[in-house]
């Protein structure tokens, strides 16, 4: 299958899936197709992750393979067809809303004549009315797909569905215009339309629901291409700049960035300097300097000085469209986990359509004269009531009270899956930098040995000259309104800054600067830096021309829950890991502070991944909790992704959960909530399936031989309905409760 030739690895989104079991026979087609060497079709977002050999195969061809199975391959990779894609799944959604809407209103007269007021004059006529457009309109899309899949000799939900509502429809047509057929076997004719209206209605809700959580599986990917511009500042020889599109630069140009734009390529600084922002993609809080010599990323921010670049990685090289790629990989990655209805989907739809077969099959053998009568009943009562309504709305509603319950605790849940998932964590991988910690520098202390308010003034009023992210933090916390006239400011690269305020000559930097200008440092200041920097704090000094006036230590604080959370997770029996891009003295007095044990300093963005993918290989269910771009690709790869709400629209769009206050406590709530709502989805499928046990064999007739009861497909609609009505019940249990 060319595994061991050049094979491509490729994720397109696959079109015109309706449910889990189209997955399945979507991926059977492709794994099936000469060259292919591995598929995983995820119904969750849509998306296959193909493997296959170019000599044997190609895109074109898997497109036409699918589409003759009845789905559809988007192979278009250009902006505009992921624009048209987005565009279409919106439309897709609006188009489900429109239809669910439309059969829920025209549902509800029907529900009541046929259960208060049969008798009424033409009740049969006006049900008929009613449920014409529910079953001819808004429920098209079952007997289109059922015909579909029946064409290619299988069988899904659409199918169970067409099958019943159709039978349920038409059988009710003959019995509204002929009722004299049974009358003249001494039978009432009954009419089914508005278990045929529900049924659809039910189903559509169910899947608008199922539409809503999927909505936003592209967008995550479709921000981080957001984040490269469309446009760049190319040089010329001559010093010249011209406005070309991305798509133009070649390795080996020169860019030029001005403040406050992002940077388009991976490239090399070429002249000037600046600070840049590069906690997108590192996630650490602090800008970067960036002088003649020095690597910038596409991506990051370029804050207050501009300069001028040489693209070295373009395109595809970029380190942030490696992130995209790992991200795309692992998104259309097929779950771990089948979900039970992917199983049941391809044995439930043939077993319920063989049962009513073989009741009108024996009726009409053994049942007399009435035979053929009683097993076209017993045939219609079995597909009205195996059909899988509750089965359908059983996880849908159980997810969408859990959700409810989350957002009331600040937890934004997803999905099934991680909620399924989350009560087996036995292993946390926490980010540092915007979890653990604020994700921002701040004066952490300030030791003065010559404290007046002209000093204070003095130093905030050259700090406020300065376009280092310390200076920010330094002014932010001293606060003052009172600034004085700064004179021969002056930046010296690597040590600080000098100038003078009222004449008088003040430094503010490191122990080098004091250093280099014969300044010695107090024996107390020294000891009190020292500790400070064991705590893992940047310490600057405030001097005068001869003597220091301050000590400021300023660092990227422990949040206050952080340690607690932690503690609580360990006490749950769960293994709590800390993984930072920072030095490993930083993360050592982080860890420290914490409480935790297991952690890993200067870790790169794909490492991230890496060590996700190495705790599953041990066995472990992993969750994964991150605020950057840096950490999508571990999201995405975790069993158990969340984001901090306060963190980058990346990380909580590949999250499937977000911890709306950021707060780390909210996580042990956020395993509790997912116990309480599984147990809620598999009591919901235990009723729904006891139901179409018990509710079938009935329906089909088993008790008429002993003592000759025969389920009445009257009655099979309303158990349906109450089927569906006790299973949203028990879903709303789940808001009382305390988690």
């Amino acid at each position: 299958m060319g595994k061991d030739m050049n094979t491509k690895k490729k994720t397109y989104p696959v079109l015109n899936m309706s449910c889990a079991s189209c997955a399945s026979s979507a991926q059977s087609t492709l794994e099936h197709e000469p060259g292919i060497v591995s598929a995983a079709v995820n119904y969750a977002n849509g998306l296959a992750l193909i493997e296959y050999n170019p000599g044997l195969t190609n895109p074109q061809k898997l497109k036409e393979a699918l589409q003759a199975a009845g789905y559809d391959l988007a192979i278009d990779e250009s902006e505009e067809a992921q624009d048209e894609l987005e565009k279409l799944h919106k439309k897709h959604l609006k188009d489900i809303k429109k239809r669910t809407a439309g059969a829920l209103i025209l549902s509800v007269p029907l529900v009541i004549i046929g259960m208060a007021f049969m008798n009424m004059p033409y009740a049969n006529y006006i049900m008929w009315a009613l449920a014409s457009p529910i079953v001819l309109v808004f429920g098209k899309q079952f007997f289109v797909k059922a015909w579909k899949q029946a064409s290619h000799g299988s069988a899904n939900m659409d199918t169970l569905v067409a099958l019943s509502t159709g039978v349920a429809y038409l059988f009710s047509v003959f019995n509204t215009l002929f009722p004299e057929f049974w009358h003249s076997r001494g039978l009432h004719a009954h009419v089914y339309f508005e278990a045929s209206g529900v049924v659809i209605a039910f189903i559509l809700l169910g899947r608008m629901l199922e539409e809503r959580a999927k909505g936003n599986t592209s967008s995550a990917i479709k921000k981080l291409m957001g984040l490269q511009p469309k446009t760049v500042l190319l040089v010329h020889g001559e010093g010249e700049t011209t406005e070309v599109p991305i798509s133009a630069v070649k390795k080996g140009d020169i860019l030029m960035v001005r403040p406050g734009e992002k940077i388009a390529v991976d490239g090399t600084v070429y002249q000037g300097s600046s600070f840049v922002d590069e906690s997108m993609l590192s996630g650490e809080a602090m800008a970067v300097a960036k002088t003649k010599g020095d690597k910038v990323f596409a991506g990051t921010v370029n804050q207050k000085g501009s300069f001028r670049f040489m693209a070295n990685k373009v395109g595809s090289e970029t380190l942030l469209a490696q992130i995209i790629k790992l991200v795309q990989d692992a998104q259309g990655s097929r779950a771990p986990v089948q979900k039970l209805v992917d199983k049941i989907a391809g044995i439930f739809v043939p077993v319920v359509m063989g049962i009513a077969l073989l009741s009108l099959i024996v009726w009409s053998l053994v049942g007399g004269q009435e035979g053929f009568t009683h097993g076209l009943m017993a045939m219609v009562t079995v597909l009205v009531i195996a059909c899988p309504c509750a089965l359908g709305l059983a996880t849908p509603t159980a997810i969408m009270a859990g959700i409810g319950k989350g957002a009331e605790n600040g937890i934004l849940i997803k999905d099934a899956e991680s909620l399924e998932k989350a009560k087996k964590v036995n292993a946390i991988v926490l980010d540092k930098t915007g979890t653990l910690t604020e994700g921002r520098p701040a004066v952490t202390a300030v030791l003065w040995t010559e404290e007046n308010p002209a000093h204070t003034a003095a130093l905030v009023s050259i700090e406020k000259q300065s376009e280092h992210p310390l200076a920010e933090a330094v002014v932010s916390y001293f606060d003052q309104t009172h600034l004085l006239p700064v004179d021969e400011f002056e930046s010296l690269t690597g040590f600080g800054l000098k100038a003078k305020v009222d004449k008088r000559v003040y430094y503010i930097g490191n122990a080098h600067l004091l250093k280099a200008n014969n300044i010695a440092i107090p024996p107390p200041v020294e000891q009190a830096a020292a500790g400070w920097l064991e705590q893992a704090n940047t310490v600057i000094y405030f001097a005068g021309q001869q003597e220091v006036l301050a000590a400021i230590a300023i660092a990227d604080k422990l949040k206050a829950g952080s340690a607690a959370a932690v503690k609580d997770l360990q006490k749950e029996g769960i293994e709590v890991h800390m993984l930072t891009g920072d030095n490993a003295a930083t993360a050592r007095a982080i860890a420290r502070q914490a409480g935790i044990s297991h952690y890993k300093a200067e870790v790169l963005p794909a490492d991230k991944g890496a060590f996700v993918q190495q705790l599953q290989q041990q066995g472990k269910t992993v969750a994964m909790v991150g605020d950057g771009i840096n950490d999508s690709n571990a999201l995405a790869l975790a069993d158990v992704s969340i984001a901090m709400g306060r963190g980058s629209d990346i990380a909580m769009d590949v999250a499937k959960m977000t911890l709306i206050s950021s707060d780390l406590s909210k996580i042990p709530q956020a395993i509790r909530l997912s116990r309480y709502t599984v147990a809620t989805i598999r009591q919901n499928l235990f009723w729904a399936f006891i139901y179409n046990i018990i509710g079938i064999p009935l329906a089909a007739g088993m008790l008429y031989p002993l003592n000759g009861f025969l389920l009445n497909p009257m009655i099979a609609g309303a158990a349906m309905a109450l089927s569906s009505v006790s299973v949203v019940s028990n879903s709303l249990r789940l808001k009382s409760k305390t988690i």
